[in-house]
Order: C-alpha cells, then sequence, then structure tokens
C-alpha cells in the first residue's frame, strides 16, 4: 500500500496548514474578503499583543485592493451598524470614496450617524493614508449634506472633542446655512460673528447655563438646554448640577461615568444611588443603546466603590444585553482562551485612552452569555492547559465571567478544549465546538515541532502537545477526532460543528472555512447570530452576511 499519510481519503484527512501566525505556529491564511471582514470587525488601529496599529493599517490597505467597491461599501455599513465599530468602519469609507463617489454618497449617512464619525472620517481624510489629503468636491458634498441635515442637538453634540473639530470639518466643508438661524448657529460652532437672538433656542438655553453664577442657578437650567453632559460639565459648579447632569446622562453616558458622578457627590445619598441603578437597569433604554454585554463587565470591574444598588443594576443590565443571545441546536462545549496574549486590552493600547477590558474579559463574557441561554453546555478556559471551570449557570453573567477571566495566563494551544471535551465527558453528545480566542495558538504546532519531548514535558506536564497530523494545525487534528468520537456515540445522526471566533485582528485561523468550520470575528450580538444560524445548519456565513447587507 502507499503511503497512508499521503494518500488517506479526502474526507479523513486534514487540511495541510499554509500559512504561518503572528505567534509562529501553523496556520491558515483567510481569502481576502473574510481577511478584510475579521479586521473590519475587530481592528481598532491600536496596538496589540501581536499587530500594531501601523500594520493594521497596511492590511487594510492591501486587502482592499483586492475586494469590489460593493463589498467595501456593505463591509462599511456592516462594520458600523452590525459590530458597532468607530474606525474601522471610517477607514474602509474613506477607502471607498477613492473608487466610487456614488456608492460612497448613498451609504455615509449610515456610517457616519454621529458627530464622532464625522470627524473620525474628516482625521482620515486629511491624513493622507488612503490616497488623498483633502476633500473632493464629492466629499466636501457628503460633509455638508450632513452637516446641513444634523439637528441643532446632534451639531453640539459632534462640537465636542478636536484634533479634528468640528469647526475645522465645517471649515472645509462650506456648509450652506438655509436660514437665519442656522447661519447664527454655524458661526457659533464656527467661532465666527453670528447674531445671538437668531440662535436656535437650545444653544441660547446652553449659553445662559454656562453664563449662570451660581449652583442653584445651573441646576434649574439643566433640563432646558437638552445638551449632552460632556457640554455642561466643564461649566458645573456644584453636586446639584451634577445631580441634574446625571438625570439628563443617557444609559451608555451613566454606564462610562460612575466614578465622575461619584466624585461630585451624585451617589452618596441613597435616594441618589436608586435613581442612577433605576436609570441603569432600564431594560428598554439598553436595548436602545446596543451596548455590548462586556462593556457592562468593564463598568462592573471598574466601579469597585459604587453603592451596592448601583452594582446590581449593572449585573441587571448585562443579563438585558444578552437578551439577543440565542439558543443553539443543542450543547456545545465552549473553549475561552486564557493565554498571556488574551491580556491585552480588547481594542489594543491607546495611550490614556485605554480600556481596561481585556480580550479575556471579552471572551469570558461571550462565554457566560452562552451559557446563560445554553446552560446544558460546558466551558473549559484553557491556555497551555485546559483548567476545570466550576460555573453554575445560576450565578449572573458579570459573576460568571469574573471567574472565568481569573484563569491561566500561559502560552496558547487552541487544540486543548477540543481534546478535552472527548475525555472528560466520553458520554456527552455536542452541537459544537466553540473556541473564543485571538487564534494566536502555537504550542501545538510550533512547540512540537521546535521543542524536545524532554523540554515540553517539563514545560507542558501531560497536557504536552504530541501526536498531531503532520501539516495540519493541532486544532485541525483534535477536531478530526472530536467529529470520529461523535459519530460513535451518536451515530450518523451526529452532525457537530467547529466555530472560530476570533476577537482580535488577524488574517489567518486554525481551522479553514468548509461545511462543518465556520470562522467569524467581532464581540458584538451579530457573532450570536452567525454562530447560532451556522450550528442550525442554516450554512450562515460571516462573509455571506456581510454581503447581504443592504446598500
Amino acid at each position: 500500500m502507499a503511503n497512508p499519510t499521503l494518500f488517506a481519503s479526502a474526507t479523513s484527512r486534514t487540511p495541510r496548514a499554509d500559512a504561518v501566525n503572528e505567534a509562529g505556529g501553523r496556520a491558515y491564511a483567510l481569502p481576502a474578503k473574510h481577511a478584510l471582514a475579521q479586521l473590519a470587525a475587530t481592528g481598532t488601529f491600536n496596538q496589540t499583543f501581536y499587530v500594531s496599529g501601523g500594520e493594521q493599517l497596511d492590511r487594510v490597505r492591501d486587502l482592499a485592493k483586492q475586494v469590489d467597491d460593493r463589498f467595501l461599501a456593505r463591509l462599511a455599513v456592516y462594520a458600523r451598524e452590525r459590530g458597532f465599530l468607530k474606525d474601522m468602519p471610517a477607514a474602509l469609507l474613506t477607502v471607498l470614496s477613492t473608487r466610487d463617489a456614488a456608492l460612497t454618497h448613498r451609504v455615509f449617512p449610515r456610517v457616519v450617524d454621529n458627530g464622532r464619525m464625522l470627524r473620525t472620517v474628516f482625521q482620515m481624510v486629511r491624513s493622507g493614508q488612503f490616497g488623498r489629503r483633502g476633500l473632493s468636491s464629492s466629499l466636501k458634498r457628503a460633509f455638508a449634506e450632513w452637516i446641513n441635515a444634523a439637528s441643532p442637538s446632534k451639531l453640539l453634540s459632534a462640537s465636542v472633542g478636536g484634533n479634528p473639530s468640528l469647526r475645522d470639518v465645517m471649515r472645509m466643508a462650506r456648509p450652506r446655512p438655509a436660514s437665519e438661524e442656522r447661519r447664527a448657529l454655524y458661526g457659533f460652532l464656527t467661532d465666527k460673528p453670528y447674531a445671538e437672538t437668531a440662535l436656535p433656542d437650545s444653544v441660547r438655553a446652553l449659553l445662559k447655563f454656562r453664563r449662570a453664577k451660581s449652583d442653584a442657578e445651573q441646576a434649574a437650567l439643566v433640563a432646558a438646554t437638552g445638551a449632552r453632559w460632556d457640554l455642561l460639565a466643564d461649566a458645573a459648579l456644584g453636586p446639584r448640577t451634577w445631580a441634574k447632569i446625571a438625570a439628563e446622562m443617557g444609559p451608555q453616558a451613566l454606564r462610562m461615568n460612575l466614578n465622575t458622578l461619584m466624585r461630585h457627590g451624585v451617589l452618596k445619598t441613597a435616594s441618589d444611588a436608586r435613581r442612577v441603578a433605576e436609570r441603569l437597569r432600564d431594560a428598554d433604554a439598553v436595548r436602545r443603546s446596543r451596548q455590548m454585554p462586556f462593556q457592562y463587565f468593564a463598568a462592573y470591574k471598574a466601579a469597585s466603590d459604587v453603592p451596592d444598588a448601583v452594582r446590581q443594576a449593572l449585573h441587571a443590565a448585562a443579563e438585558t444585553a444578552c437578551e439577543s443571545v440565542p439558543e443553539f441546536p443543542g450543547p456545545v462545549v465552549i473553549g475561552v482562551d486564557v493565554s498571556g496574549s488574551m491580556s491585552m486590552p480588547v481594542t489594543g493600547y491607546r495611550g490614556a485612552g485605554t480600556t481596561k477590558v481585556r480580550c479575556v474579559d471579552a471572551a469570558a463574557v461571550f462565554a457566560a452569555a452562552v451559557l446563560r441561554k445554553n446552560p446544558d453546555s460546558v466551558v473549559i478556559p484553557f491556555d497551555h492547559r485546559a483548567h476545570e471551570a466550576s460555573v453554575d449557570p445560576g450565578d449572573t453573567l458579570l459573576s460568571v465571567a469574573d471567574r472565568l477571566a481569573a484563569f491561566g495566563g500561559g502560552a496558547t494551544d487552541c487544540s486543548l478544549p477540543i481534546r478535552a471535551a472527548v475525555e472528560r465527558f466520553p458520554r456527552r453528545r455536542f452541537a459544537g465546538v466553540v473556541l473564543v480566542s485571538d487564534n494566536e495558538s502555537w504550542v501545538d504546532t510550533r512547540g512540537a515541532a521546535s521543542m524536545t519531548p524532554g523540554y515540553l514535558r517539563a514545560m507542558f506536564g501531560a497536557s504536552a502537545p504530541n501526536g498531531f497530523a503532520r501539516g495540519a494545525t493541532g486544532v485541525m487534528a483534535a477536531w478530526r477526532e472530536f467529529v470520529k468520537h461523535q459519530l460513535r456515540i451518536g451515530g450518523e445522526s451526529a452532525n457537530p460543528k467547529l466555530v472560530c471566533i476570533d476577537i482580535q485582528p488577524g488574517r489567518t485561523t486554525q481551522a479553514p472555512e468548509r461545511p462543518d468550520v465556520l470562522n467569524v470575528g467581532g464581540f458584538s450580538d451579530a457573532v450570536f447570530a452567525v454562530t447560532a444560524a451556522f450550528l442550525r445548519g442554516d450554512s450562515g456565513r460571516f462573509v455571506r452576511e456581510v454581503e447581504a447587507t443592504e446598500l
């Protein structure tokens, strides 16, 4: 007989790896559309454990050349509306503006849905990183149309922040005012002469607030301004005003500024704390704000000194944020990567603005959310060992996530939860395996190939990698054995699926796309929907989801 390793049947052999990941392990290269979609759903142009912001920028520019304009437009909209990201959709829109003016105008208001996005796109255009340093006549028209259509309150909100400022944008776009009120508003926003009596009521109310002489006088004026809290904060004179500002904050601003409110005395009394807690846990407001569960986890971890009522409200809000998590067709194995690289901020290092939420926190929240709707599932945290996790599905989502995120910190072997599931649950049937990771596995491939068996045993003990298929990743070798085991105990009806969820920008995967394998990127509720559809056999695919976006 011929060499069985080389000439195994196509259905039984594991695919040979064709790439090397950032950690030096064997991997599979993603096609251009998929690689760009992964970047769009996870990238932030900030330094991550393996990839710098500059490298992400180079990859976006390179991959964008390999996809068509309509896919680029759809991906920009998807990344903003479904992925809830900021910088990547702005970058994709900027690239599109150099290629198709008509498509750019069509998707501009959907990607640029607030003032921050407007200033971000302007910053990227002016940087020259995407082929131009100024606004073309077509882009000027797009910016001007956005400004002319925005309400006074939306423009006031857009004026918060600088470098570039809204004034910079307006001076370049040159929107034409359609009325005296609009002319006065544009003058106010660009530091040009204006008639104060012609200003919109909301702007005159803001000016009156800023000119107030006492805390009590200001507090009485807060509600009338209708302005964003950060337009009022710099001029706030005391605790009464801050209490009124808190009452006007939206749920996202409340969540992000609990420590600020503590410093200004807003949560000192039980009644104040109760009012803030009621607004935080308001289910309808949480759904409208589109906040992700891991953002509540960040607030929960950061606001350690807030009253218990507020902390309990964060638990309740996180549960509401997970309502959209679907039920899977059966229990799954959830592998949570707790290796050292997962200790990086989930949106990368960005100086003083770096989030306290780590990749492992986002992965743990995802696992806890899946477990909430699928309590028969099992969670296996892993680094270079498969850890034992005692998880009570009845615990609050944030408590479960906190417990899972406390594991690990070692090297990365993404095959471990798959192998551990077979060893620990030899008679259990699973609908599949869901791996939440940065996909930078190396112990099962680079380690096995380059380290001596003695060194591996000394470093990893009984979990030392061995016996992996020649040329394949450890994940695919372990997956082949997992499928065989499920077929043995479940018969022909067994049809397990593998889902690899990548929460960091990368261009490789540990398992290539095929009928029983799905790769998806990001950490929004869109990931839950794609995963559930795939496990149900609906053949949902990440790129297909992007391509289904209406233009």
